[in-house]
């Protein structure tokens, strides 16, 4: 239902609830990436949070990267990157997820490595499971450092 004033799309402005239909991203999501400096928006003469309408694509943006694996402030450099603030265009896209792709690359191999280790030792020095005898003869993983060491990436030992 529309308001009794001007409608948004007439003024090159949408409401949070509008905004937050089309994207498909919560009103408390939108409020959340504008104190993280990733929108912008401004009150409309009665006092509600209205977007430009270039936010969609701003919106876009941002769940992409997520979807990706970014980080809000990898993000927000990407977003800063811009001349004046603008949203995204096709050119700025292949700019930037092309600068991605080493991150995605790294996450395949890793999930890749995860997949094909998940029912042996980690590495984790808990000598718990009845392999590590095997994978990690007397808790070396441990003398690499903290953490489940042959998922991070360290090499087993040859038996």
């Amino acid at each position: 239902m529309q308001n009794q004033t001007t409608p948004p799309t007439a003024t090159g402005w949408i409401l949070i609830g509008e905004l937050a239909r089309r994207s498909g991203v919560a009103a408390s999501a939108l409020r959340f990436y504008e104190v993280q400096g990733l929108l912008t928006s401004q009150r409309n003469p009665a006092g509600r949070r209205q977007y430009a309408r270039g936010d969609l694509r701003r919106v876009a943006f941002i769940r992409a990267a997520q979807a990706v694996g970014l980080s809000l402030d990898q993000i927000r450099a990407a977003l800063s990157s811009l001349p004046d603030g603008r949203t995204p265009n096709q050119k700025d896209w292949i700019r930037l997820s092309s600068a991605w792709r080493p991150l995605l690359d790294q996450r395949i191999a890793d999930l890749t490595r995860l997949r094909d280790q998940l029912s042996s030792c980690i590495g984790c020095g808990c000598l718990s499971l009845s392999t590590c005898a095997l994978y990690n003869p007397g808790d070396v993983a441990a003398t690499r450092g903290n953490g489940a060491r042959y998922l991070l990436g360290d090499r087993r030992p040859k038996a």
